[in-house]
């Protein structure tokens, strides 16, 4: 990452990086580990959620847990380029879809979609995603594991 053009200095990677490993690190251990005052780390994470590099924090669910075991990736093929506005806000409508990306290549859409089995995975494509106006066919991968789901460390 070039420091300049983002406007951070080894002290706001340092933060990045505790943060990254564990976002639930309090102000006050990040201040300790990087030899700071607490005050210092707040107005470091201020700056970097009003220029955009931090734009919060999510909880991490095990979907398995909740029954929810099958992971796979939606490419979808568009009828026509301006067919993406209508699809992404139809998509954001189907609660299985948990990412959705603009892509350059083979697929227009490639979404990941988080279902409870192969039947719901089979229901969802068959009466919710293959339905939406402006989808001209998909392609399905199954994830098998997910052995990487990192963020990018500094």
């Amino acid at each position: 990452m070039n420091l300049n053009v983002a406007g951070l200095d080894e002290l706001d990677l340092q933060i990045l990086d505790i943060l990254v490993k564990d976002s639930r690190t309090p102000y006050l251990e990040i201040a300790r580990q990087c030899h700071v005052s607490g005050g210092t780390i707040h107005v470091r994470m201020k700056k970097m959620e009003d220029i955009g590099i931090i734009k919060g924090t999510k909880l991490i669910i095990d979907n398995s847990k909740l029954g929810y075991d099958v992971c796979c990736f939606i490419g979808i093929y568009l009828d026509k380029a301006s067919s993406f506005n209508y699809v992404v806000e139809e998509m954001k409508k189907i609660k299985e879809i948990v990412e959705l990306h603009y892509t350059t290549g083979e697929y227009s859409v490639f979404a990941k979609v988080i279902c409870k089995s192969i039947t719901d995975l089979q229901d969802l494509l068959m009466n919710k995603v293959q339905l939406v106006k402006g989808i001209q066919r998909t392609d399905t991968f199954i994830s098998l594991s997910q052995p990487i789901d990192r963020n990018i460390e500094f």
